[in-house]
């Protein structure tokens, strides 16, 4: 069974930095594209970036230029590192586990993922 757990949420200021982690246990996690999502209350869940098997990104429009998404093979993680934060960041934030092949590049629709941990709150104060 594949199990992932995401830590580093906080309360931050607006400018902020924040690093999110999720390690995952129960397969290979070589074998997985790996995603952060986000949610607040009364929102759709929506996509903040993606890595696949070979490690190529993509982010959300949102996010891009302020987030950056990496993966260690070795130590079974995948990080979210958040540069200059905003209010509107402020969100329950998922990581997800998707098995596909080699190449293929990271979804960014949510369904598609089949793992999900429990979420970190992220909020940002002006």
């Amino acid at each position: 069974q594949v199990r992932l757990l995401e830590s580093g949420g906080g309360l931050v200021l607006a400018g902020d930095s924040l690093r999110l982690s999720c390690t995952v246990s129960g397969r290979a996690f070589s074998q997985f594209a790996m995603g952060w999502f986000r949610q607040t209350p009364g929102k759709e869940r929506e996509f903040v970036a993606a890595i696949n098997r070979i490690g190529i990104t993509v982010y959300a429009d949102s996010v891009k230029d302020r987030f950056t998404i990496f993966r260690d093979n070795n130590k079974n993680a995948v990080y979210l590192q958040m540069n200059n934060l905003k209010p509107e960041d402020t969100a329950v934030y998922y990581c997800a586990a998707d098995r596909i092949i080699q190449s293929a590049p990271a979804n960014t629709d949510g369904p598609v993922y089949d793992h999900w941990g429990q979420g970190t709150q992220v909020t940002v104060s002006s």
